[in-house]
């Protein structure tokens, strides 16, 4: 995807969450970051593992900080027992 479609769109969400796709094609319809091919809870993994985020935008050149605020808001809407939730949780005790 072109770097200018991605910018286009994160300048036009309202919700940050609305940079987070499913699309069946696409890591098998798991939820990913707009724009690139990197899944919600394999970003929640690396950071829960104590990744930064700096790190991460520096390893993946498609990942941008909206994508990363996006994946963190759409985590918070799991039950707590989900997994993703769970990753995120792990992700903010580790930042207190």
């Amino acid at each position: 995807m072109l770097k200018e479609q991605v910018l286009a769109r994160v300048a036009a969400v309202t919700d940050p969450r609305q940079l987070i796709v499913q699309d069946p094609r696409l890591l098998g319809g798991k939820p990913a970051i707009y724009g690139t091919r990197l899944g919600v809870e394999w970003l929640l993994d690396k950071l829960a593992a104590g990744q930064t985020r700096e790190q991460m935008l520096a390893d993946y050149p498609t990942l941008y900080p909206e994508g990363i605020d996006a994946a963190l808001a759409f985590a918070a809407d799991f039950d707590e027992h989900h997994s993703i939730a769970r990753l995120l949780a792990e992700y903010r005790g580790l930042r207190q």
